[in-house]
């Protein structure tokens, strides 16, 4: 018994520095493969103007957008700070009133039926047709910009939320009337714990098309934010600024996104660890 604890034991210390090893690699992977891809790109990006010799008017060099956020730094993250408030607050909007709504979906037929023709109507109209609108009746302020945000986060977050709740096993649901659990109860200990992940998809796939709304509600009217800057940089054929907001808005989006993994790790990591 002795000998077959001590071979147990062995095997399990063997096997920690080997997972451990795993772990190590499945991290330098994932920060130094998304490095890689944005090096190559930045390489074939700078071979293209210089092989091409495309004027710097058209397409910017690399050298020349970074000189450019250096150079503008200050003016550059004031906007984004700007076009980030708007994406942060409409997304959380999203999600307050998102959520709500998907479990009013989940649980009442009716609402099913009277809520998602509208809901599939609003998400098939193209956003770029309603930002003029809001402008009218909302004017040039923030409040249009986080109304776009929010049309645009709503669906995904609904429709994630509605398939999380409704993939709650059935023998679960059994189980928690079994022991006389009211619906509040079934709900808050079993349906929304194991809707949780798929609600985390939907929030990942909202999280991009937040920044996106916000920038096309500056397109329209505004008079700050990265938007605002992409249309002015284009009036006066200011391509390297165009560029440094571009990339800008994309380091934004890749930020906001890892906060909601991190965030979706440290919450279930029992569902990180059954993927």
């Amino acid at each position: 018994m002795t000998a077959v604890t001590a071979t147990g034991s062995a095997a399990t210390g063997r096997a920690e520095p080997q997972r451990g090893r795993r772990r190590g690699g499945r991290s330098i992977a994932a920060v130094g493969l998304p490095v890689l891809a944005v090096v190559l790109i930045v390489a074939l990006w700078w071979l293209a103007t210089v092989l091409f010799s495309i004027p710097e008017y058209l397409v910017p060099g690399p050298h020349v957008v970074v000189a450019t956020i250096v150079e503008l730094g200050p003016y550059l993250l004031e906007q984004a700070w700007v076009t980030l408030g708007e994406t942060v607050i409409g997304f959380v909007l999203s999600i307050v009133i998102g959520v709500p709504v998907a479990m009013a979906i989940s649980r009442f037929v009716i609402v099913e039926r009277m809520l998602y023709p509208l809901l599939l109507a609003v998400n098939s109209v193209p956003k770029v047709a309603i930002a003029p609108i809001l402008v009218v009746w909302m004017g040039f302020g923030q409040t249009p910009k986080i109304v776009m945000v929010i049309l645009l986060c709503f669906f995904p977050i609904v429709l994630s939320t509605v398939s999380g709740l409704r993939s709650t096993p059935s023998e679960l649901v059994e189980l928690s009337r079994s022991l006389d659990a009211s619906e509040m109860q079934e709900f808050r200990k079993i349906r929304f714990w194991w809707a949780l992940p798929q609600i985390f998809v939907g929030l990942k796939n909202a999280i991009s098309l937040a920044v996106i709304g916000a920038v096309i509600a500056e397109f329209v009217g505004a008079s700050s934010g990265l938007g605002f800057v992409i249309v002015q940089s284009g009036a006066s054929a200011d391509t390297a600024l165009a560029f440094a907001a571009i990339v800008l808005l994309a380091l934004m989006s890749i930020i906001l996104f890892y906060l909601l993994v991190w965030l979706e790790k440290m919450l279930l990591p029992w569902a990180e660890e059954h993927r």
